[in-house]
């Protein structure tokens, strides 16, 4: 029996020696165990971020275990340029994982082949790492965590970088500048606590995609937006404090299916430019101070072009172009002009409250804009009253447009910016 005995505890003990990966704490495994050396510098990164890690209700981190790295949850390899034969930690998704740990810092700046880092709905704080360091980094997540501080101005130097997405953090004061000298095509900053000016290097962004709203920005949409025709395809601009005039330049956006400024102090009339907007199809401007009169040339995209959802709701808007009338007379739901001062409508504010708005609300003076920066199909002359018969090809589009299907009508949740307004689970 002692023999016995003594037979099973040498073998435990062998087994215990000879096992790299059980070796005694603040021991590392054998490098040999491990496909290449990159994997083996990456294991020891992801062991010293694992032990920062102060909740974990999904159990991932369990699976980070053994010599093989690539097949841990969350962490996914690919032969960097330089070698491609040593495949490695090429990108971390880390989404909906909910862990928690007070930095980044001696993680993702260590990963020297990462390319993509996305850790979306986690609990993570602390500044980003300066991640200049990393060569092929071209995209990152960090939204819905607790970042908090001004701007990460770490992510500026980063050249190749396509993707930012901080949305959902606490990040407040101004937007540096330079994030929109980045050569990104996808730029979230919604639900912030920004709350500064937005600067003309706004017009200087190439990004496709771009969310800034719920925030607190103040002060005008810059003009130089309309430098970025040929690229912006969605823009949210709404539930800030922005203010003064829309400006023309808007409306060349010819590009653009999203345009959305609600909520927002923004006064003025609607420039004509709008009527360029060919391609949109949700152009909200509710709940703003806009008054004048709806211009014909922007109702008619709902004829003539692909406008679905003309949202003037809550403003005080006191007439509609003929188009406008028309579209009123036909239920069509492309356009809402509910709350405002339009004499003969129903759902309009009461009197007094645009009186109040007209002779004793301080108003900023808005030049009503007539230029025009495209060819436009002609038109009939604006109209202050609802015509009395229907006319011409107008009508007969309208009828048309009246006629097709629901089902190609899009709503909000076929939009990229709006359903970065969404924000998924967090806290445990």
């Amino acid at each position: 029996m002692a023999r016995t005995s003594l037979l099973l505890l040498s073998i435990f003990i062998f087994i215990f020696l000879v096992s790299p990966l059980q070796a005694q704490p603040g021991s590392n495994p054998d490098p040999s165990l491990f496909p290449n050396q990159r994997q083996y510098q990456a294991y020891l990164i992801i062991q010293r971020f694992k032990r920062t890690i102060t909740c974990d209700p999904f159990g991932v981190t369990r699976t980070w275990v053994g010599p093989r790295p690539c097949t841990y949850r969350g962490f996914y390899c690919e032969a960097p340029p330089d070698s491609p034969t040593t495949p490695t930690i090429a990108s971390v998704d880390f989404n909906g994982f909910r862990l928690c740990a007070p930095t980044l810092e001696g993680f993702i700046d260590q990963l020297h082949d990462l390319a993509i880092f996305h850790a979306n709905s986690n609990n993570f704080s602390g500044a980003i790492p300066d991640l200049s360091g990393l060569r092929y980094f071209y995209e990152i997540d960090l939204s819905n965590n607790i970042h908090a501080g001004s701007f990460p101005t770490t992510l500026l130097p980063l050249a190749n970088l396509t993707f930012l997405d901080i949305r959902f953090n606490g990040y407040a004061g101004a937007i540096n500048p330079n994030v929109f000298l980045l050569t990104l095509g996808v730029l979230f900053l919604n639900n912030n606590f920004f709350n500064q000016p937005l600067p003309d290097t706004l017009g200087r962004t190439p990004a496709a995609y771009l969310t800034l709203a719920n925030n607190g920005f103040t002060g005008p949409i810059p003009r130089s937006i309309g430098n970025t025709s040929n690229t912006l395809l969605e823009v949210l601009f709404l539930n800030n404090m922005l203010s003064g005039c829309l400006p023309y330049e808007i409306g060349k956006l010819g590009n653009a299916t999203v345009f959305d400024a609600g909520f927002n102090h923004i006064t003025g009339p609607i420039p004509w430019s709008f009527g360029c907007l060919a391609k949109v199809e949700q152009l909200n401007l509710a709940g703003n101070l806009l008054y004048g009169e709806v211009p014909d040339v922007v109702c008619k995209l709902a004829v003539d072009g692909k406008l679905e959802n003309l949202s003037l709701s809550g403003n005080y808007f006191t007439s509609l172009g003929h188009t406008c009338w028309e579209l009123i007379k036909n239920k069509s739901d492309a356009i809402d002009v509910r709350r405002n001062c339009i004499w003969g409508l129903p759902e309009q504010r009461p009197a007094a409250e645009c009186s109040r708005f007209f002779y004793w609300f301080p108003k900023q003076y808005c030049p009503a804009l007539h230029y025009v920066p495209c060819r436009l199909p002609k038109c009939p002359l604006a109209s202050t009253a609802p015509p009395k018969l229907p006319l011409g090809t107008h009508w007969r589009r309208l009828q048309q447009a009246k006629g097709r299907p629901r089902t190609t009508v899009s709503t909000r949740s076929d939009y990229v910016t709006y359903k970065m307004l969404h924000q998924p689970p967090r806290l445990n």
